[in-house]
């Protein structure tokens, strides 16, 4: 446990130097006495899972606030800590964000009727309008919880599945947050739909072994002719997202048809001025010929 709390030091350090470290070591102390003897069932001590959020958050380069409200985000829902105490031990800030993650706790998104779901998705949005950072921290506890959703009942599993995929996923992606969107959905696809996942992983396995070593000579090639530019680019190569893939398969002009899905590997080259992103696009052309059905969008120009 020391280690990690070391690592959350450490992380913060990085970007937020003149963060309250105090602050941080207080309320991992306060959450330690408040979860002591405290198990999940998955077999981990709780404290693991707080401290795991916080260093999402730290991830995600969040304030002080936010990190010590993620360490500190199941105190009164699992430790019977009243909002008061966290108001006079940390201050109503605080205590706002961890009794705003709280609230949206309770709220069981999926109801038996769509008017149930609705009513719900409000109360939840009504709680979210307060501060944005609930919403973040809410999102790196799901993210978290998701990963040990093996130990939970089976129907417990599809609930928890299915609103992240119909409510957290995409709000993720709302708030730009497209690689998280994309981790959660993978980590929720396989407990919402077992024999979907199943397929496409099995049909898409082949696929993704033959593409990943032609990304890698595209990368270094790429690289290559970059650097003769004088242009020194991050060039980062992802597979689509299984859930992305499922989805883009099921369309009817896809019709399951793996070939017709461009994106199956994607590289993303950042490189530092505008004009050298020009350049690289015109390296690229030079290289590569585009796939006119798809086109070229300038989001530089037309943002």
């Amino acid at each position: 446990m020391k280690e990690k709390i070391d690592q959350l030091l450490e992380k913060i350090k990085k970007y937020h130097q003149t963060a309250d470290l105090a602050l941080v070591k207080k309320a991992f102390v306060f959450a330690q006495k408040v979860h002591q003897g405290q198990k999940r069932l998955s077999g981990e001590e709780y404290l693991e899972h707080p401290l795991s959020v916080a260093l999402i958050l730290a991830d995600w380069r969040l304030d002080t606030g936010s990190l010590v409200a993620g360490l500190l985000h199941d105190v009164i829902e699992d430790g019977g800590v009243r909002k008061e105490k966290l108001v006079s031990e940390f201050g109503a800030e605080i205590a706002d964000l961890v009794d705003g993650v709280t609230k949206i706790g309770e709220i069981k998104l999926r109801g038996k009727s769509e008017a149930v779901f609705v009513e719900n998705l409000r109360k939840m949005i009504v709680v979210m309008a307060h501060d944005l950072r609930v919403v973040l921290i809410k999102l790196a506890d799901r993210y978290h919880n998701l990963q040990t959703l093996f130990a939970l009942p089976l129907e417990k599993q599809k609930r928890i599945a299915q609103e992240t995929l119909e409510v957290y996923a995409p709000l993720a992606e709302r708030l730009g947050m497209g690689e998280i969107k994309g981790r959660l959905e993978d980590l929720a696809f396989p407990y919402a739909l077992l024999e979907d996942y199943q397929w496409v992983k099995d049909f898409a396995f082949p696929f993704y072994r033959q593409k990943e070593e032609y990304l890698q000579a595209v990368k270094n090639e790429v690289n290559k002719a970059l650097l003769k530019k004088g242009i020194k680019a991050k060039i980062h190569g992802r597979a689509k997202h299984l859930y992305s893939l499922f989805r883009k398969l099921s369309r009817p002009e896809i019709n399951k048809e793996i070939n017709k899905v461009y994106d199956l590997m994607a590289l993303r080259i950042i490189v530092n001025t505008i004009e050298e992103c020009y350049i690289a696009l015109g390296v690229i052309h030079s290289l590569y010929k585009p796939v006119p059905s798809v086109g070229v969008r300038d989001f530089i120009a037309q943002p």
